[in-house]
């Protein structure tokens, strides 16, 4: 089977062309650097030749509902186009739990994405997961000034993004599903905690504070509307468990 993975160098991407390699399928990774300009649509119709599936895990590191809804309405728009007049068979989209009942922010973008998709021609499937472990990190890198970073209050749910990567492999072998049941990390972390948490198991030295993002997306990020159901299924591997397998374990420098 020939699969396609848009976004596939990124923090879930990577996973997926793996776990698609090992499994013996073949994979066609579509990102910028590997000279493909999802925004532009730029070379799709070529890249999607004889492909079967296409798992989307692009993102953009943004909390602007504007900026978040003109990518992913782009890259969503041109990516099923380019699907369509190739003749791939199943669409399998990367969403967050709660998009649509937020809509706000980040989660903007995702619902115009889940919008396009489940009007689209491309027979589909949608996962919603949490953030994932690695949040974290990416918290910390676009926080920081000065060696002070200063996070939103947040509560989160977060999950491994290897776990959700094999979900979206299992997703794409088989057939359409539609929406699926939501995948969620084994507890509630708070973002403050991860943060200093992971500032200490990499050996930083980064002083972490908190304030309350405004607006309906901060609101959102403190009264638990981001959290999951309790019907939710839930992967294994803990934000602790992570810290010790991929960041403590990491050699320092």
């Amino acid at each position: 089977m020939k699969i396609a993975i848009a976004g596939g160098t990124g923090t879930v991407g990577r996973h997926v062309t793996e776990l698609v390699g090992r499994r013996g399928h073949e994979s066609v990774v579509i990102a910028r650097s590997r000279g493909f300009d999802l925004l532009a649509g730029a070379g799709l119709a070529g890249a999607l030749a004889g492909v079967d599936a296409v798992i989307d895990v692009v993102s953009i590191a943004t909390l602007s509902a504007a900026a978040s809804a003109r990518f992913f309405g782009a890259t969503s728009a041109n990516l099923l186009r380019a699907e369509a007049s190739s003749g791939v068979r199943h669409h399998v989209s990367l969403s967050i739990v709660n998009a649509s009942r937020v809509s706000a922010g980040y989660y903007a973008g995702k619902t115009v994405q889940e919008n396009i998709v489940t009007a689209g021609s491309v027979p589909w499937t949608v996962l919603r997961a949490t953030q994932f472990h690695e949040f974290a990190a990416q918290t910390l890198q676009h926080s920081s000034r000065a060696g002070l970073a200063v996070v939103p209050v947040m509560r989160t749910q977060p999950v491994a993004a290897r776990e959700v990567a094999e979900r979206l492999v299992e997703l794409a072998l088989g057939a359409p599903r539609g929406h699926v049941p939501d995948l969620c990390g084994p507890r509630e972390e708070n973002l403050l905690d991860m943060v200093r948490a992971y500032v200490k198991a990499s050996r930083g030295r980064t002083r972490v504070v908190q304030f309350r993002l405004p607006g309906r997306m901060g609101a959102a990020m403190r009264d638990g509307s981001l959290l999951p159901s309790v019907k939710t299924e839930r992967g294994t591997q803990s934000f602790e468990q992570w810290l010790d397998t991929d960041v403590r374990a990491t050699p320092a420098g």
